[in-house]
């Protein structure tokens, strides 16, 4: 075995591979769509593009998969995916078998939080909390360029505890697909963003559409906006609180609201329990390649 990485995002809708060198260079990059036929048709696609990659490497590489959910330290399968076609799937045993070798298997955000405490918008931080806000909302958390995984495998799974300090009117909150009522990411994540403003407007319309409204002033978008910041503000208030980290960094498409890196920091005061907030909240370097990237970092020296 050489020092080639290879590194899988495997999402609900693309799943991209990249390749990378000895010094972390990135040599080559596919995105393709995730099958709709189910399990073994993705992972007939997982195997199909390691041996693709491998072949145009001219040289066998480290495997490491993000995936939705996380393999559980109890029986090895996939849980809580919101890809639910991998739940109860045994997901890297049947790679390795397969592949003929190990695969590292980690949840996609936390192989976001670690490519972005490695090398991106926290890099040189020693505690990172690494966010996705997209379809769905999770976290990963770095300490000293280590992933903290924890005995349940689900350390900086901050999406499904409940939304803090909740108003009158977001109890019980919606329903999650956990099965739970006000789980942050229900709040938070892209569709839930649409739901809240339905809510407010009675008009069913896309974040990017609400987010665009909201630049042009409109007063319905630019309320929702503002209800996400502060719920926002809260969510990682309980963050700050129990990590206390240097750097949040946020990925997913909600990141690319600019309103959040103005507007949220200083809100954060009113629910962080210290009298000075210095945890920087920043957005990602790497865009929606840095799970890609961390996938393939789970075989840097530190993991």
């Amino acid at each position: 075995m050489n020092s080639y990485r290879i590194g899988i995002d495997l999402g609900g809708t693309k799943t991209e591979i990249i390749a990378l060198g000895p010094a972390g260079e990135a040599l080559l990059r596919r995105r393709v769509a995730t099958p709709a036929q189910g399990y073994a048709a993705t992972l007939g696609l997982l195997v199909t593009l390691v041996r693709e990659t491998e072949a145009a490497l001219g040289a066998r590489a480290r495997i490491g998969i993000g995936t939705p959910g996380s393999p559980s330290p109890a029986t090895g399968l996939i849980r809580n995916s919101n890809s639910t076609c991998l739940n109860g799937q045994a997901l890297k045993p049947d790679l390795e078998r397969m592949l003929g070798r190990e695969v590292r298997v980690a949840n996609d955000a936390d192989c976001f939080a670690l490519s972005e405490a490695i090398d991106g918008a926290a890099r040189g931080a020693r505690v990172v909390f690494g966010v996705i806000l997209g379809t769905g909302v999770g976290g990963g958390i770095v300490v000293d360029r280590r992933l903290l995984s924890g005995p349940n495998s689900i350390a900086g799974e901050w999406g499904h505890n409940p939304l803090p300090w909740p108003l009158d009117d977001e109890r019980p909150g919606p329903v999650c697909y956990c099965g739970k009522h006000g789980c942050i990411e229900s709040f938070l994540s892209g569709p839930g963003l649409a739901v809240d403003h339905e809510r407010s407007s009675g008009e069913r319309i896309q974040p990017e559409e609400i987010v665009a409204r909201a630049r042009r002033g409109e007063s319905v978008a630019v309320a929702t906006l503002r209800r996400y910041e502060e719920r926002l503000a809260r969510a990682l208030a309980t963050v700050i609180n129990l990590l206390d980290p240097e750097t949040v960094v946020l990925g997913g498409g909600m990141s690319n609201i600019e309103t959040l890196y103005e507007r949220v920091p200083p809100l954060l005061p009113k629910w962080v329990f210290s009298d000075v907030v210095r945890t920087r909240l920043v957005r990602n370097t790497h865009g929606d390649s840095s799970g890609v990237r961390g996938a393939a970092m789970l075989w840097t020296s530190e993991q």
